[in-house]
């Protein structure tokens, strides 16, 4: 059987001219085009990266590469939740923030102890997800597969065996940049929606990753100022499109969105995907990722959020989606804290 998935890990706006040309009464969402494929975009993007950034990310890569073939992924680890330690010890100003962040979220629900290891936990996983982003191109293909654990993979692709598309709404929680990298290693076709503002990092570790591996150089890169009649094609060719709804930019008030309530405050979040995969029939899904020691990582997917063969694009449907998802971010927080994020 044949899988594809697009994975979004922007966490920018559509172009709001973009999304008006197309539907103005849509908005939201992320939207790519096919005339964007070009498969030396990485090496685009690295001339725009300057000599000095990717002079300190080449250093950073020959150190930490070094210790990966001296010590293996362990070592590595070890390395990188010591220095995650270190950080959590001496950056007082981002404990705070954590802290701030979490008795807004939860109240008094965490006791001091319990807020401690979280916040240590958080610093550990940031610094140590970084690292393995930066090396992840001196690994062998095998090494990656045997740390990815996908225990709703047979869900999914049930979903996508029904030829009418699947929707993976994700969230900005968790090391979503390494996600769509691990679905590359899993036998899907995967192409990604970014914004053209990417960050230096991800620019440059993009074009290592395309002359690393082949699966990465079958990849498509997408942008998020594009048309979005692709996206109603995609699902229509029994594709698996993903992206990220909590968006919490004012943005253009031609962007469609839905004021949820999560953690007892009002958000708005983007639904124009949300929308277009109702109407198009295809199955929502909602996923995360969480990251385990030894760089596991662990691919989570819910259950459809709506029955795809019933679901309307109707403003009691859309609110009703929206709300789950809410609920469903709400729930994975409070089972892992360290993944909170903004802060």
């Amino acid at each position: 059987m044949s899988r594809t998935i697009v994975t979004s890990f922007d966490k920018h706006a559509l172009n709001l001219r973009a999304w008006h040309r197309a539907d103005g009464t849509l908005g939201g969402g992320l939207v790519y085009s096919r005339a964007n494929m070009a498969n030396d975009v990485a090496t685009q993007d690295l001339e725009t990266v300057p000599w000095s950034i990717r002079f300190k990310f080449g250093l950073s890569r020959f150190f930490f590469g070094a210790v990966l073939k001296c010590f293996s992924l362990s070592g590595l680890y070890a390395l990188g939740r010591a220095f995650g330690i270190c950080e959590w010890l001496v950056n007082h100003k981002r404990r705070r923030r954590f802290h701030e962040r979490m008795k807004q979220l939860f109240g008094d629900q965490y006791d001091r102890r319990r807020m401690r290891s979280a916040c240590r936990r958080y610093f550990v996983r940031l610094r140590c997800d970084r690292i393995y982003y930066l090396v992840f191109d001196l690994l062998p293909p095998e090494k990656i597969i045997r740390r990815i654990h996908f225990p709703q993979r047979d869900m999914i692709d049930a979903s996508v065996a029904r030829g009418r598309g699947v929707y993976m709404a994700m969230s900005h929680l968790g090391a979503q940049h390494v996600a769509g990298l691990l679905m590359c290693f899993l036998g899907y076709t995967t192409a990604a929606v970014r914004d053209r503002n990417e960050g230096p990092l991800r620019r440059y570790i993009q074009e290592r990753f395309a002359r690393r591996f082949s699966e990465v150089r079958a990849a498509r890169m997408f942008y998020t100022d594009d048309l979005p009649r692709d996206i109603y094609r995609w699902f229509q060719s029994g594709g698996l499109l993903g992206s990220a709804l909590d968006t919490e930019r004012a943005g253009h008030p031609n962007l469609k969105r839905a004021a949820v309530e999560i953690f007892g405050e009002k958000k708005e979040y983007l639904t124009g995907t949300i929308q277009i995969a109702l109407r198009c029939k295809a199955a929502i899904h909602q996923g995360f990722i969480v990251s385990k020691p030894n760089f596991h990582y662990d691919l989570l997917g819910t259950p459809v959020l709506i029955d795809p063969d019933e679901g309307q694009d109707t403003q009691e449907v859309v609110q009703e989606l929206m709300q789950t998802y809410a609920r469903n971010i709400e729930e994975h927080l409070r089972q892992f804290p360290e993944f909170v994020s903004r802060i």
